[in-house]
């Protein structure tokens, strides 16, 4: 087929805005993390000068340094747990018929329509009541409430779209319900476990309304601690530690794109 006019400009205009709306999505973090290599005492854009010392002030900050700590021991275990949690309820949501199915896939997706601020209220009563307010309990099952709906319904795309074949094949040959799982299922959806490891490490890393009302024995999240720093300043170490933040969340990004490559993970 020829192409005529209106098909280069359906294509142009689809380029330009996708480049307009890859703009508006990245522009805010620039801007960002280059304000937080100004010399200045107050952030502003175009920064005034070149310097790394908030940087230094941001490494050197106890209170920031152990918040970004929390904030990633919290996530990559918030991570492991909804992913073996959300490839069970995904498991069965696709593989099995039971009654109570379509509730209970409602169930896995219903925190996606609870406000936050009503979810972290009723666990901050409930660990309350069982007086467990001081632990990271609180903190760790409300993150895994927040990831689990991202995780399941990732790795339930998965499960969905790949070829069942093998599977057959292998329990064809014999093999345990377990060994298909182990050695045919997994690697086959291994880019969706992936995907849904880095959605449910980023949904628990920058999580701050929930957080908030689950702080415990005085660790806080980062986010948590950059929201109380704005309150009362709003200097570039702000802009420092959220650049911090930014690259945190873009190594964890490039190094699942370098184990198994950006495409594959789109998939």
């Amino acid at each position: 087929m020829r192409s005529d006019l209106s098909d280069y400009a359906m294509a142009a205009s689809g380029a330009f805005i996708r480049a307009v709306v890859y703009a508006m999505l990245a522009l805010p973090a620039i801007l960002v993390i280059v304000s937080s290599f100004t010399s200045g005492d107050t952030m502003n854009f175009p920064p005034r000068g070149f310097s790394l010392r908030w940087y230094q002030k941001a490494f050197e900050n106890e209170l920031f340094m152990s918040a970004l700590w929390t904030s990633t021991y919290v996530a990559v275990l918030v991570a492991i747990i909804a992913l073996v949690i959300g490839f069970a309820g995904a498991f069965a949501i696709n593989r099995f018929s039971f009654p109570g199915k379509a509730f209970f896939q409602g169930l896995a997706f219903s925190p996606l329509i609870v406000p936050a601020v009503v979810l972290g209220i009723g666990l901050l009563q409930l660990f309350a009541w069982l007086d467990l307010t001081q632990t990271i309990y609180p903190l760790l099952l409300g993150h895994l409430v927040l990831a689990i709906p991202y995780v399941v319904r990732t790795i339930l795309a998965s499960l969905t779209l790949h070829d069942r074949v093998l599977e057959e094949a292998a329990m064809n040959l014999r093999a345990t319900q377990l060994q298909v799982i182990r050695r045919i299922t997994l690697p086959l959806i291994l880019p969706g476990l992936l995907s849904a490891a880095i959605f449910a490490f980023v949904t628990s890393f920058g999580n701050a309304t929930v957080s908030v009302f689950l702080t415990y024995g005085g660790n806080v999240t980062l986010p948590v601690q950059i929201f109380a720093y704005v309150d009362t300043s709003y200097d570039p170490l702000v802009a420092a530690i959220s650049s911090i933040m930014i690259v945190v969340t873009l190594v964890v990004i490039l190094a699942i794109e370098r184990l198994i490559g950006a495409e594959r993970l789109a998939q």
